[in-house]
């Protein structure tokens, strides 16, 4: 890259360390550099221009917009204690319906179960009923049988053992 090489140059100017011809040739370098990029270079940072711009005009309608939300919320605050307010409301009035509700449903079951247990009464008193009178016939029984017994002698002993086996006789054939 030795653009004046090939040029004569005066000995100061190949001093050594300092060496101009570079600085000299660098220059040169930059100059048809800037020359050449120039152009894309400046439509690079107009468009990196544009760009920016655009987005402080996206930001600027993004700040608008947050401001909007902040204001509704701040709207929607300043009504919460009254939102609240009707909220408990509501839920006390819901409360209360609900609570009637269960003590009619309550009252309902209690009512139930009094007449189930009223009916189960009346079933309990017939099955004792029944079971009395049983015990009775039984006990009835039984007595009737130790009179029988006690006043029973042998020769009528005889005569039913005969005629019970005539029934089994008569049964079996």
């Amino acid at each position: 890259m030795y653009i004046l090489a090939a040029v004569e140059l005066p000995e100061w100017f190949n001093y050594p360390g300092l060496e101009a011809w570079k600085f000299l040739n660098l220059a040169i370098f930059l100059a048809l550099m800037i020359y050449i990029l120039r152009r894309p270079i400046s439509d690079a940072l107009a468009g990196r221009r544009d760009a920016i711009k655009q987005e402080m005009v996206d930001a600027e309608t993004k700040r608008v917009r947050a401001m909007e939300k902040a204001n509704e919320a701040q709207a929607q605050l300043e009504h919460l204690d009254a939102d609240i307010q009707s909220v408990r409301e509501q839920a006390h009035k819901e409360a209360e319906s609900e609570r009637e509700r269960l003590a009619a449903a309550t009252t309902r079951e209690l009512e139930k179960l009094r007449q189930q247990a009223q009916r189960e009464m009346e079933t309990a008193d017939k099955v004792a009923r029944k079971q009395l009178r049983e015990f009775f016939v039984m006990k009835s029984i039984d007595v009737a049988r130790q009179s029988i017994r006690s006043q029973m002698r042998p020769e009528d002993e005889a005569v039913l053992i005969n005629d019970s086996i005539g029934e089994l006789r008569r049964t079996r054939v």
